[in-house]
């Protein structure tokens, strides 16, 4: 989580701390922090997003993850894995391009695919035109757990976010989350 901190509040005088509700203390004062330039401290709107923000991608990754591990003994980042490879033609991608997808490092994505290939869910293989890539493939069997799985994650990804806000929250939603993720790639 990154350096965030509350609105200075009427007789917080300087050198104040404020604790956001995610765990991060600021000093309040004369609005310079111990980086570049002065802070833009949030204020109550702006701080009710963020923690709202965090709130609910945490509660929301949780449950999936549980209601994944519970059903069919997948984690939430090796479900993802699941369908983007069989999103991909001929159900492969390079590690690379799959590790880009899911946002994800290369080191956290190899080993969520040991995992799976150790189920025998996907399997890898050289890449024939780059001798250093390596392609991960879903097997039958992969696409079989996800078949088995997807069911009971639609049902709930509905129950938590999408049944829980109307239509046009829900394009308001996915506009600005697109437009925080374009920004966070860079």
């Amino acid at each position: 989580m990154g350096f965030v901190a509350g609105a200075k509040r009427p007789g917080e005088g300087k050198g104040a701390v404020t604790v956001a509700g995610d765990g991060v203390a600021a000093v309040a004062g004369d609005g310079v922090a111990a980086g570049p330039g002065p802070v833009k401290w949030l204020d109550e709107d702006e701080m009710r997003a963020w923690q709202s923000f965090l709130a609910a991608g945490a509660l929301i990754d949780r449950r999936v993850d549980q209601q994944l591990k519970e059903a069919v003994g997948l984690s939430h980042p090796q479900y993802e894995i699941l369908v983007r490879l069989a999103a991909a033609p001929d159900g492969e991608l390079r590690m690379t391009e799959l590790a880009d997808t899911l946002l994800s490092s290369k080191s956290g994505l190899t080993y969520q695919v040991t995992q799976l290939e150790k189920a025998g869910l996907v399997a890898r293989r050289s890449c024939p035109s780059d001798v250093r890539g390596v392609i991960a493939m879903l097997t039958a069997a992969g696409r079989r757990k996800l078949e088995q799985a997807a069911p009971g994650h639609v049902a709930l990804v509905r129950e938590l976010l999408i049944d829980v806000l109307t239509p046009g929250q829900l394009a308001v939603i996915a506009d600005a989350l697109g437009e925080v993720s374009r920004r966070a790639v860079g």
